[in-house]
């Protein structure tokens, strides 16, 4: 039910961006006293670092007979700094406005953590690589400035994205025991939205250089209940994610 709703709802979304460049075009002058194509296309790649969000929350309960203690885990500790690539395409509505999508892809690989204690021991998680894969519509606002060659703008988008299922891997060293690999949350659609301000530098006739950041958030993922009556169950329900992507690219004007 989650996945239909975030499938109808981007639906709408590009439903209404497509109604909103029809009806722009249709009220703007004619093509021929234009010579510019309103049509971008660009590429960019950049770091993703973790503000907020944990890949599990804190919970007391039992497992497997054992009295086990789990510590909160955030995204920035499990998976440090991601990798952020871009590739999107814009369409020029007038000199200052434009409307925007984006497919994003993000990937970041996972580090061992202590997660916690089960009976006499440490409690340690290997959780498999975090990669979700996005699309982004929204609106830019350029500033009207007079510097030559330097074009500065801000942007909100929206969009959902589609994250690869996680997986986790327990071991107790102490105890001798490490418990099977085991999924943690099952692949999954979320809404995302992000806010971004950046600055195009025109290198040539119809070529940018683009940078840019800003804050990029992703909903919870499907949590797998495979922890019901442990009194671990809360440990993977509140699992949306906070970003501050940093990105460097290049566009390219028809």
């Amino acid at each position: 039910m989650k996945n239909r709703c975030v499938f109808v709802c981007v639906t709408i979304m590009v439903a209404a961006l497509l109604f909103a460049a029809d009806t722009a075009r249709a009220q703007s002058a004619p093509a021929s006293a234009s010579k510019e194509s309103p049509f971008t296309i660009d590429a960019g790649i950049g770091l993703d670092f973790g503000l907020n969000g944990n890949v599990n929350s804190g919970a007391i309960g039992r497992l497997q007979g054992l009295s086990t203690a789990i510590l909160p885990q955030s995204y920035g500790e499990v998976y440090g700094t991601g990798i952020n690539l871009r590739f999107g395409g814009g369409y020029a509505l007038n000199e200052l406005s434009e409307l925007r999508a984006v497919f994003t892809f993000q990937s970041a690989d996972a580090n061992l953590v202590r997660l916690g204690d089960i009976g006499p021991s440490s409690l340690y998680a290997q959780y498999s690589d975090y990669k979700s894969f996005g699309l982004d519509l929204g609106y830019r606002r350029y500033v009207p400035l007079t510097v030559k060659n330097l074009r500065v703008y801000g942007e909100a988008m929206i969009g959902a994205a589609f994250v690869d299922s996680i997986s986790s891997e327990f071991a107790a060293p102490q105890a001798n025991a490490v418990f099977e690999s085991t999924d943690f949350y099952d692949q999954s659609a979320a809404f995302t939205w992000a806010l971004n301000v950046g600055a195009l530098f025109k290198v040539a006739e119809h070529v940018d250089i683009n940078g840019q950041i800003g804050f990029r958030h992703v909903g919870g993922l499907s949590e797998i209940d495979q922890l019901v009556g442990t009194g671990l169950e809360t440990i993977n329900d509140d699992s949306a994610r906070l970003t501050f992507p940093v990105v460097v690219g290049v566009r390219f004007r028809f």
